[in-house]
């Protein structure tokens, strides 16, 4: 694994001539970031070696490297989920390329159905936590002390200064956001009413199939973390709306603006 990762940010760094320390997971409902980026590099996911490809409809593939505010960052635009059949090396092979290239800071985003029962679709909730309910985790099998330590602690999986700040922001430009925990689910089905329920009891406040794999390693790897979901719909014993891939995404678009307000003033306060 180390030397794929040398490999993919070797060719990289022949790719631009600036590197960054901020790096962006384009999950659903920051799409529409890109437009605020300053596009210095564009480089699709099947020219980089060792890249996997998104398969979801919704998701593009490429890096992108530009001036987001005052700050030069990566951004992902598609990423890689357990459930299109990739393990969890590949899924957060590009986290480790990020660091690779000297990222210190990583922003993700993505589209969670809500079980919170003061939640409504299209609110923003701010990651304050999650709970690991793959199958695998990301770190299984041989540790390189060069990534990072054999049993990395998770007190503080979301970063709570950013979190902070983010807030504040928030507060100033007048958006709704809610805090929770995000459930990490190996999917690719929605959930049922009671799963939902389940997920509920035991601590969470909204569940997606993303996410969790890509913030444990970036823990690993010594990296903080902000994310951010899109409330795209809602679950549970007393809900009896069948959730779509299309209404999610329409969701998605709807927060966006809000998401990527947040988000862009968050990256050039850091």
């Amino acid at each position: 694994m180390l030397e794929k990762i040398r490999q993919t940010a070797d060719f990289i760094r022949t790719q631009v001539e600036k590197l960054p320390d901020t790096g962006i997971i384009l999950g659903t409902g920051l799409g529409e970031l890109v437009n605020h980026i300053s596009i210095v590099k564009e480089i699709p996911y099947t020219d980089i070696p060792n890249m996997p490809v998104s398969t979801v409809e919704g998701h593009s593939g490429k890096l992108i490297f530009g001036n987001l505010g005052g700050r030069y960052v990566v951004a992902m635009q598609g990423r890689f989920h357990y459930y299109e059949g990739y393990d969890m090396k590949q899924v957060t092979f590009p986290v480790r390329v990020m660091k690779a290239l000297g990222v210190e800071t990583l922003f993700v985003s993505n589209a969670a159905g809500g079980m919170n029962k003061e939640f409504r679709v299209g609110d923003i909730m701010i990651i304050t936590d999650q709970i690991n309910l793959f199958p695998e985790n990301p770190l299984r099998g041989r540790n390189y002390n060069e990534l990072g330590t054999r049993f990395p602690a998770m007190t503080e999986p979301y970063s709570k200064e950013l979190i902070a700040l983010a807030d504040k922001i928030a507060a100033e430009k007048g958006i709704r956001v809610m805090h929770g925990v995000y459930v990490g689910t190996p999917g690719p089905t929605f959930e049922t009413p009671a799963e939902y329920e389940y997920f509920r009891i035991i601590g969470g406040d909204a569940v997606g199939m993303s996410t969790v794999p890509e913030v444990i390693v970036a823990n690993h790897a010594g990296m903080r973390v902000f994310g951010v979901s899109v409330i795209t719909d809602l679950g549970g014993k007393d809900i009896t709306d069948v959730p779509t891939h299309e209404e999610v995404q329409k969701a998605a678009i709807k927060a966006q603006p809000f998401m990527t307000e947040i988000m862009t003033e968050l990256v050039n306060r850091i």
